[in-house]
């Protein structure tokens, strides 16, 4: 008998008195028993769920070269359609005004985070995927050195990142890539046995050598459609490539490119 119906029969044979009435023990009645205290089943906090990308990758193996253009995707994106791809962070002082920048003109982005800065700022990564950018593996310590390390080490970043990334945001990265644009064949062997694309770039400004605004933008508005650009919100200051951006979303917005997240 469920706890809803115990108590309707206990009510039903003056065990239990009616809502809002009192008991009152008298010659020849029974003492009632207390009312049972139900605790309501507590709510569980909401879970997000991983967003598929706007094209679904093809049947994933061990690509013998990292993806440097949309074009490789399977299916093919929509026509005129750039990525813009930011490495390194979250970081505190600059994701934040990338993604206030990005929102002030509706795009989206595809961010390779890296797994210890995701440690040290959970609610920062969770707002990047609350805003709808896609949010990829860019391994737990960004080891330069990726390609000539151990398996067993390679396999470690790729790992704990992804374990890192999908327990604070629910969302399972489809992406990666290696620190320094460093492959190997063990790097995409385990990139590949993750269920992830190795993701690499067309269009590099080297913002993170701060060559200055000028150049930053005039690499990053060489782009043309079906292009990955990338730059970085993380690792050292972003100044200059956050000025640069102020300029190059826009322009190339009226050339008729459409920022896409992967």
């Amino acid at each position: 008998m469920g706890a809803a119906a115990g108590l309707a029969a206990l009510a039903a044979d003056g065990a239990v008195p009616a809502r809002g009435s009192r008991a009152v023990a008298g010659p020849g009645r029974t003492t009632p028993r207390a009312r049972p205290v139900i605790h309501p089943t507590p709510t569980p906090k909401p879970v997000p769920t991983p967003r598929p990308a706007p094209w679904t990758p093809g049947k994933l193996t061990a690509l013998k070269t990292p993806v440097r253009e949309l074009t490789q995707l399977s299916p093919a994106p929509p026509p005129n359609t750039i990525a813009l791809t930011i490495d390194d962070g979250p970081s505190p002082l600059w994701t934040p005004r990338v993604l206030d920048l990005l929102a002030e003109h509706r795009i989206h982005a595809t961010f390779f985070i890296i797994g210890e800065q995701v440690k040290e700022f959970p609610k920062l990564t969770r707002r990047i995927a609350d805003g709808g950018h896609q949010i990829c593996n860019h391994t737990m310590t960004h080891p330069i050195t990726i390609a000539h390390l151990p398996r067993k080490r390679v396999k470690k970043e790729i790992v704990d990142a992804h374990k890192r990334i999908s327990d604070v945001t629910g969302v399972v990265p489809q992406f990666f890539r290696s620190p320094g644009g460093a492959w190997s064949k063990n790097v995409l062997e385990l990139t590949a046995e993750h269920g992830m694309l190795p993701i690499d770039w067309a269009v590099d400004p080297r913002d993170w050598a701060r060559p200055g605004v000028g150049s930053i933008r005039k690499t990053m508005l060489s782009a043309k459609s079906g292009n990955i650009l990338l730059c970085h919100d993380g690792g050292g200051d972003r100044t200059q490539t956050l000025a640069a951006l102020r300029t190059v979303i826009p322009t190339l917005k009226r050339r008729g490119l459409n920022f896409v997240a992967l």
